[in-house]
């Protein structure tokens, strides 16, 4: 008999947030890309970073081989980035294949964002844990996601959603 094969145990990204954060947008967890880079939303096919560049037209962002200067950028429009889940153990970068979840802290993260008015769920797994977010006293939306796995949602129609949260937090 052979033994089951069990998947590797991951670990994601630190928190992108600062004191001026005032809307967190939360992932699920970084895709292998993201891991490998060590950069969120490194996968060329996730709409994420265009998505931000749409709401803010003419502010260019730098671009994805100036990693640093894009996140400087991203905190500047009072954007903060991270995940609901610290480590899990998973196969590929499907969030149906998560298993084994850690949750982070996301009430010792409020406490380094003095500023912070909304969270935003990135997706149906990410929002799937709502109710800690909610617990933390702020309002709380769900975002389309951005993953290239989410093809039933235009960029159009992912962006509009996108707009109206990123407003709500007074962003714009």
């Amino acid at each position: 008999m052979q033994a089951e094969h069990q998947p590797v145990r991951l670990h994601g990204l630190p928190p992108l947030v600062n004191d001026h954060t005032r809307l967190l947008v939360l992932g699920s967890f970084p895709s292998v890309s993201s891991l490998a880079h060590q950069q969120y939303y490194a996968h060329p096919q996730n709409a994420f970073w265009r998505l931000l560049q749409a709401l803010w037209p003419l502010r260019p962002m730098p671009g994805a081989d100036a990693y640093p200067q894009r996140c400087d950028w991203l905190l500047d429009k009072g954007l903060g980035l991270w995940d609901v889940y610290a480590s899990c153990a998973r196969e590929g970068s499907l969030d149906a294949a998560i298993r084994q979840l850690q949750l982070n802290d996301l009430a010792g993260l409020l406490r380094r964002c003095p500023g912070l008015r909304l969270v935003a769920h990135n997706g149906g797994e990410s929002f799937r844990h709502a109710r800690v977010t909610r617990a933390l006293g702020l309002p709380v939306y769900r975002l389309p996601s951005s993953s290239p796995a989410n093809a039933s949602w235009s960029f159009e129609r992912k962006r509009i959603a996108w707009r109206e949260v990123v407003g709500l937090a007074g962003l714009l």
